[in-house]
């Protein structure tokens, strides 16, 4: 685990435009738009906004090893009260159907209870993007109980069913304390079978590789959790780790970044393609400004609509058939079975 972000450590990274400029110095190598090109598809656009997802701020209680939001608990940025209000006014568009919540932990946003709250009065699914660590602070430990009452979807990361690789990502004791929260919230009926409330797993590599097939790890997750911990949990997603913020510092230290671009590039697969997470999503950061994804949020990409770059200023219409900003860093969402906030993608 970085004992501390890659900001607090003044590292060069920590500026989106020092990662673009190491991602695309690599002229030998197509484009991400001129490898959509010979394959013979369309240069990617949006074809519906169903969810918004809302990065509520960098402020986290863990400083794992492969965060492309660079979160830790040194970090101040937090979405405001106005902020939050005007993704909620964005949100009651009928358009949408998902309300996302990630960070950092974005529990730790103050406004992050009421941001659910407004939602489910709207009868929209929330989605909290936990690390599950934070159920057990000091302050948090009702946050289980909230959860289960609102019938939010919580989507937990837990890089590995084995205690050793998970405390090498995430840090020493990460793995007891995630095994404990799930048992808290199995406790509650999430991952119940027929309990409504979902549980979602997501494992990410630990190393240099692309995630296995997703079908085949899930029972292993399953079996593992079961027999060690009786614990329980709905599915599991596979995410690719992406070549950016500290996982692009740890490639570059280790002399793999070269070599990964390579395996990603190599393993684009068109399949994946029509089901990218950026032709049905809107990414708001701390500030309120609009991206395609989570991911173009972090490298500062914003989104291409001129007149709509920040949420006060929503118009579903302007934005719903927008062109996607893509960089090399999108390789990673095409690789192999390909990778998204819902997990593999073919």
């Amino acid at each position: 685990m970085a004992s501390l972000t890659l900001l607090r450590q003044h590292s060069k990274l920590a500026d989106p435009q020092e990662q673009l400029r190491i991602l695309n110095a690599r002229s030998q190598q197509p484009s991400f738009d001129e490898q959509l090109q010979k394959q013979q598809l369309p240069v990617l656009h949006a074809t519906t906004i169903e969810t918004l997802q809302l990065n509520l701020g960098k402020l986290c209680n863990m400083t794992c090893e492969h965060c492309h939001v660079d979160a830790g608990p040194d970090r101040r940025e937090i979405m405001s009260a106005e902020t939050a209000q005007f993704c909620l006014q964005a949100f009651e568009h009928p358009g949408f159907q998902t309300l996302d919540l990630t960070g950092g932990a974005p529990e730790m946003n103050p406004q992050f209870k009421s941001l659910v709250i407004a939602a489910r009065k709207l009868n929209r699914r929330v989605i909290d993007r936990c690390n599950l660590t934070i159920l057990l602070a000091p302050g948090f430990q009702d946050l289980p109980q909230f959860l289960a009452d609102h019938h939010v979807e919580i989507v937990a990361s837990l890089p590995c069913y084995l205690q050793e690789n998970t405390d090498a990502q995430r840090g020493d004791g990460a793995f007891n304390k995630s095994i404990q929260a799930l048992q808290k919230l199995n406790s509650l009926g999430y991952g119940v079978p027929d309990s409504g409330l979902k549980l979602t797993l997501v494992y990410n590599p630990v190393g240099f590789s692309l995630p296995p097939d997703q079908s085949e790890l899930e029972t292993a997750y399953r079996r593992e959790l079961k027999q060690q911990f009786e614990v329980q949990f709905t599915n599991l997603i596979t995410i690719t780790n992406m070549p950016i913020s500290r996982f692009l510092s740890e490639l570059i230290q280790q002399g793999r970044f070269e070599a990964y671009m390579e395996r990603l590039i190599n393993a684009f697969n068109p399949a994946t393609v029509s089901g990218l997470m950026c032709r049905s999503i809107l990414s708001v950061d701390w500030q309120g400004y609009l991206y395609d994804c989570d991911f173009n949020q972090m490298l500062s990409l914003p989104v291409s609509v001129p007149e709509r770059k920040h949420i006060r200023d929503f118009d579903y219409q302007d934005l719903v058939n927008r062109k996607v900003i893509t960089g090399q860093h999108c390789f990673g969402c095409t690789a192999g079975a390909g990778s998204s906030c819902g997990g593999a993608l073919s």
